[in-house]
């Protein structure tokens, strides 16, 4: 079995919290903060785990490089293995409108290992994805077809929507459905998503008789944003190193211009005060935040994914965080050094959000893109319609 040392938070479903990273092809991986406690079932061991094909998701993003290789299991999937690198491929874009040369080698790098695991697996069906980088690079094109030649693997670019709708799926089984609406949101390196789910549309139809979500199954999405902001591109625009609460404010105050139009076009804030609203982030912004909130003294996502913090809760961590320096930053075991110069600029990210909707809790979903990227692709090819199937056939 592989020992999980992932600091950006590879994950599956609740029904199956196990997973692993890998740094050049073994069972250890350079993380971006603190190793994992936790172990994955061998592919081959038990619960079925040898039944079923392989499937993976690739998600190329702004600031790190993540891959998750999974098989379905009764109600999700099983990760069989995963890898997550920071690669900052979006490092300097916000001022020269191209990729580095530098943070072009390091995706390579990261992606020769994700291209090894893939066929190392035997996987079955895979979609790899880049997300906002290459969206927005004017060499992030080139740089593609230049990973075809080099490493065998062919990405797609995904429009923004395509994104938050799979963000959505991926996530799914953490909204609580007796809610009315759900905002949900993914920080990024380059860019954030929001997406407000309407759950008095039919959304809570999709629930499945024991009061969870069925795999890959979305409820209604009454309207989503992309905000051409992350963690990486703020950070670079207001420093990250040396924050503090003026310039912190003033970062928040920049994405409030930017969510200020949508705010006005939709008037979401009437749903959220006072209305039976809760809020869902999944990034390593909210992760991070839960894991200095629970005093974790090395991260667990077993504690962290499915986690409810109140409001106030998390505005304490972020109040702490702006009277450290950054080398305590560095200290905190869930940032470590590669996290220390974003951290405030998620948070600052995250208090536009709970500024312009207030709510009483949010819910931490350590999954996202990889994790929707999976139940898609098993919907599609029916696994879980042929499961019940097999399960109605069974005698007794």
């Amino acid at each position: 079995m592989s020992e999980l040392t992932d600091d950006e938070r590879v994950g599956a479903p609740s029904q199956d919290p196990q997973r692993a990273s890998d740094k050049s092809g073994g069972s250890k991986a350079r993380s971006d903060g603190p190793p994992h406690a936790g172990r994955i079932r061998n592919a081959h061991q038990g619960a079925g785990g040898d039944r079923g094909p392989i499937y993976g998701a690739l998600d190329l993003g702004t600031n790190n490089c993540r891959l998750l290789l999974a098989r379905p299991s009764r109600r999700g999937f099983r990760v069989v293995d995963a890898f997550s690198r920071i690669i900052r491929l979006g490092e300097g874009v916000s001022q020269t409108g191209r990729l580095s040369d530098a943070a072009m080698r390091r995706t390579i790098d990261a992606l020769r290992v994700c291209a090894a695991k893939l066929q190392r697996n035997d996987v079955a069906r895979a979609r790899c994805v880049a997300t906002e980088a290459c969206r927005i690079a004017s060499n992030g094109r080139d740089f593609l077809r230049r990973v075809e030649r080099e490493v065998g693997l062919k990405l797609e670019v995904l429009d923004r929507e395509t994104e938050a709708s799979l963000a959505v799926s991926g996530c799914a089984s953490l909204i609580d459905y007796r809610a009315d609406y759900v905002l949900v949101f993914d920080i990024g390196g380059g860019s954030s998503e929001l997406i407000w789910l309407d759950l008095t549309q039919g959304g809570r139809a999709a629930d499945d008789n024991n009061g969870g979500k069925r795999p890959g199954v979305k409820p209604h999405i009454r309207a989503w944003t992309s905000l051409p902001v992350g963690v990486v591109t703020l950070a670079e625009r207001f420093g990250g190193h040396n924050v503090t609460p003026e310039s912190f404010e003033d970062m928040v105050a920049y994405v409030t211009g930017l969510v200020k139009p949508w705010e006005s076009l939709h008037e979401f804030r009437a749903l959220a005060n006072g209305g039976n609203v809760h809020l869902l982030g999944t990034s390593g912004t909210v992760t991070t935040v839960a894991g200095i909130y629970l005093g974790l003294k090395r991260y667990d996502r077993a504690r962290v994914d499915g986690c409810w913090l109140a409001i106030n809760d998390i505005q304490a961590v972020t109040s702490g965080l702006l009277r450290c320096s950054y080398e305590e930053r560095v200290a905190e075991p869930c940032i470590g050094q590669e996290r220390a110069d974003l951290v405030l600029a998620g948070c600052a990210i995250l208090e536009a959000i709970l500024r312009m909707w207030p709510a009483e809790r949010l819910r931490v979903a350590d999954r996202g893109l990889r994790e929707g990227i999976l139940a898609t692709l098993m919907n599609e090819d029916g696994v879980y319609r042929a499961g019940r199937r097999r399960r109605r056939q069974r005698p007794g």
